[in-house]
Parts: structure tokens; C-alpha cells; sequence
């Protein structure tokens, strides 16, 4: 199945976009899911159809949902009651009743994960489009998944479950109470739920689009976008200038010649970089299938958004590995690295990843680094105590 990640900056109608994107795809015969995890009904707005808990259809083809943050969020409220029922009753607190249960700010995007996860295994659909939330938001919520099982992995070792038959004993000598069975098989449970929407989010079939409006302000968000994406290994496969002001005799004789100027300057600064669409204005707010046809958004390509970090052997002419990240957009002055154990703490401005080394710079330690033409060179020499020997 294919999945397309859409967002944007907000008020850039990435929401407009998204649905037009999954009518058209359904118009010529594809069976299209598109999910939003906006609290009001945006999406149902511009698709003229109401969209809530459950998936519901639109045309031929499309079916669109709206995941229920409140009822997920009661649920697994209502089964960690019940697995730690024994420690809360030792605490003495009293359980929470689900009717007095409102979600927490983030779990509209905890569901919308967990509703990405579940159109992915079920395979009932043919492209899976996403209404992610405005781009600060929908960028915390793709490394979600990555940052969360790195902080089980942490917390509740896996390798720890091994002794699980030690651990009255151990409780006793250390004098402190050992983690609960269920303790670990809640981290397990999670852990495998998270590697199910990683393992769609980096998905070769998965691409992210970007929609701004042309402008100062789209600029600056899509140069921050872009630089965030590739922070995590992806690139828009394409960027859709929304909302495009037509250039005509008209325009040019009335106030429109500023803005219009305006659009096509950012238009033409993001070409250089990007595969770039135009989707013109229509002077109203899109509503219902024959707006959203008017848009004539593109429809689905076959590129990817994933993009190879490699590593390049130059022992033999300079004794080093090379790590090639890149990070269009970056700037010097805002790079820093970290090599922490196996790990490296990569931050470029204000966004920051921990990455796991690959295997053969784990035995090596860092000589060096370089931003050249938007990539980032990392040199690594061999460590000769890790590095295998040669007779």
C-alpha cells in the first residue's frame, strides 16, 4: 500500500489539499483512505461529507476517518488501571472512571498513529493519504515512534526479562521492589506497536508532501521543513504551492501585481530545490467534490521520500570512513555532534535526532566533519583495539 504524509504550515489548507489528493486518486479507481486528526471536522468540511470514530464513505473509492482521541485514550487509561491495580491499591489512590476521563494535549496524534498502524496491516485499501497536523507538530510526531521505543529500551532493558525468575531474590537483596511482569509486557506490547508506525513512516512506499502557501511566511516554514525532514532520512517528493494567484493583464493593473509578485519570487526560490506544483486559488474556500476537482492537485507519483545515509570506504587513501548525511539548508554555525556510545546526537538549529551508528563506525571514533553543498561529512578512523586485525 502507498501512504502520502501531507502537511504544511498553518492556514497553508494542507486539510483542502489532502482531500482533493485522495478524491482524485479514488476518481481513477483507487481504493483511497484518508485520515485526519484534526478535532473539528476540517476534513468533513471539505470533502461536504461529515467524518468521525468511524470510517465512513465519501465517493467511489474514498473513505475518509476521523480517529476518536477520547474513547483510545479512555481505553488504555482503563487497561493500565487494571493491570496495576495491586500497586495502586498499595498506593491507596482510588482508579479514575472513564467518564471523568478527558484526553491529554497529544492525543489526537497518538491516535492518528495508531489509526496510520491500522489501515497499514489491514491492507483493505490501496493508498493510505494522511492529514498530518501543521509541520512543527507533524515532524514531533513522525520521530515519535523512533524516540519512544529508544526510551523503553532505556527504561526496560528487553535483555532484563531474562531473569525474571531471579527477581524475588533480587528484590529482597537490594531491598527495593523489582518491575511487575506486566511492566514488561506493556513495554514489549508498546515497543511492537511503535515499530509497526515506524516501520510505515520509513516505508519506501511512504512519501511526505509539503503544502505552502508562496510568501515570506511559506518560506521560512519550508525551509525549516525541509531541513527537519531531512534530519530523519526523508524528502518531500513533491512541494505544492497552494493557493497560486493567476498572472494575468487584470492582476497586473490592480493590488493583486504585489502579491502576485511576491508568490512568484518564493515560487521560483523553491524550484531550485524542489519538485514544485502549482495549485491556483479558486477565490473561495473549496468545498465538496466539485471544488476539490477544480484544484487539480497531482496525483500520485511513484518516487520516495527515504534517503540513503552512506557510508564510503577510504581506508586506502585516507584511513577513514565517511558518513554522508544530508542536510539541505543546514548552517555551519548550527551543527553540533555528540558521539555518545553507539549512538550520535546530531542537531542542526533548532531540531535535533539520536542515531544509531552503523555497524562498522561503532568500532571507530570520530575524526572529523564537514558541511559541503548541504551534506554533512563525518570522518571516522578506526579504532586498531575494536578494528579487526589482518594477518
Amino acid at each position: 500500500m502507498r501512504t502520502i504524509l501531507i502537511t504544511g504550515p498553518g492556514g497553508s489548507g494542507r486539510t483542502t489539499v489532502a482531500a482533493a489528493t485522495a478524491l482524485t486518486a479514488a476518481s481513477g479507481g483507487t481504493r483511497t483512505l484518508v485520515l485526519s486528526a484534526d478535532r473539528t471536522d476540517t476534513l468533513g468540511a471539505a470533502l461536504g461529507t461529515r467524518t468521525g470514530a468511524a470510517p465512513v464513505p465519501v465517493a467511489p473509492n474514498l473513505t475518509a476517518w476521523r480517529p476518536d482521541a477520547a474513547t483510545g485514550f479512555r481505553d488504555d487509561l482503563a487497561a493500565f488501571q487494571e493491570r496495576a491495580a495491586s500497586a495502586l491499591e498499595l498506593l491507596g489512590a482510588s482508579r479514575l472512571d472513564p467518564e471523568e476521563v478527558t484526553p491529554l494535549p497529544g492525543a489526537e496524534e497518538l491516535a492518528l498513529l495508531r489509526a496510520l498502524r491500522d489501515a497499514a496491516l489491514a491492507e483493505a485499501h490501496e493508498l493510505l493519504v494522511v492529514d498530518l497536523p501543521a509541520t512543527p507538530q507533524a515532524l514531533a510526531l513522525l520521530s515519535l515512534p523512533e524516540e519512544l521505543r529508544r526510551y523503553l529500551r532505556r527504561l526496560l532493558p528487553p535483555e532484563r526479562q531474562a531473569a525474571r525468575a531471579l527477581r524475588p531474590v533480587l528484590g529482597r537483596l537490594a531491598g527495593v521492589p523489582m518491575p511487575a511482569e506486566w511492566l514488561y509486557e506493556t513495554a514489549t506490547r508498546w515497543d511492537v506497536e511503535l515499530a509497526a508506525v515506524a516501520a510505515v513512516v520509513a516505508d519506501k512506499e511512504t512519501v511526505v508532501r509539503l503544502v505552502a502557501e508562496p510568501g515570506p511566511g511559506g518560506a521560512d516554514a519550508v525551509r525549516a521543513a525541509g531541513l527537519a525532514l531531512a534530519l530523519r532520512g526523508l524528502r518531500p517528493d513533491l512541494l505544492i504551492a497552494n493557493r497560486v494567484l493567476p498572472e494575468t493583464e487584470a492582476a497586473a493593473g490592480s493590488w493583486l501585481a504585489g502579491p502576485v509578485a511576491q508568490q512568484r519570487k518564493a515560487v521560483e526560490a523553491w524550484e531550485e530545490a524542489y519538485d514544485v506544483r502549482h495549485v491556483a486559488h479558486l477565490g473561495r474556500d473549496p468545498r465538496g467534490a466539485d471544488d476539490l476537482a477544480a484544484l487539480a492537485v497531482p496525483a500520485v507519483n511513484g518516487t520516495s521520500s527515504t534517503v540513503e545515509w552512506p557510508v564510503t570506504d577510504r581506508l586506502a587513501e585516507d584511513g577513514v570512513l565517511v558518513w554522508h548525511i544530508p542536510l539541505p539548508g543546514a548552517v555551519r554555525d548550527e551543527l553540533d555532534l555528540i558521539r555518545r556510545g553507539d549512538e550520535l546526537v546530531l542537531t542542526a538549529g533548532q531540531f535535533r535526532r539520536i542515531v544509531p551508528l552503523p555497524s562498522a563506525l561503532r568500532r571507530c571514533a570520530v575524526d572529523g566533519a564537514a558541511l559541503r553543498d548541504g551534506e554533512l561529512r563525518i570522518r571516522f578512523a578506526p579504532d586498531p583495539d575494536l578494528w579487526p586485525r589482518t594477518r
